[in-house]
């Protein structure tokens, strides 16, 4: 569901949330995954016949920066959208491809500790993290 407070703050800051904006967040919120750009272009027409390509990843660009929307990658290049209100963290195994998700808290005081040292204020609630699930870790070891 969209939050109305972001609602409100967006429109607090001069933007509203048209109606092909709020279709394309419905679109990502709905799927409760990481989408592809060309599945929220696909699934956005579909519900907006009318929607060029080109509106979409506007739009897409407009909802990453509002932070209503994070862009991700997930392995091998690919570029994905998600609803940015479930902060969560990804595991990527380099052999498989197996992917798992790790809770935003987990990393929580890796980023104060951050701030303090540096003085940066991190604002991004998203990593990716590879190396190798435990079926090809235990792979790896038995062949060598």
């Amino acid at each position: 569901m969209i939050d109305p407070i972001q609602i409100k703050q967006l429109r607090a800051q001069g933007f509203r949330l048209t109606p092909q904006r709020l279709a394309v967040l419905r679109v990502i919120e709905n799927s409760g995954r990481h989408m592809p750009p060309v599945e929220i272009v696909q699934q956005t027409q579909e519900i907006m016949p009318g929607i060029t390509e080109a509106s979409v990843y506007r739009i897409l660009d407009f909802l990453t920066s509002t932070g209503l929307v994070l862009a991700a990658h997930i392995g091998s290049g690919q570029l994905v959208y998600e609803n940015a209100a479930r902060a969560h963290h990804h595991l990527i195994c380099r052999s498989c491809g197996h992917s798992c998700e790790v809770d935003y808290s987990l990393l929580e005081a890796l980023y104060k500790e951050l701030q303090a040292c540096t003085g940066y204020q991190v604002d991004s609630v998203h990593v990716t993290l590879f190396g190798l699930c435990p079926d090809c870790r235990d792979q790896h070891n038995e062949g060598g």
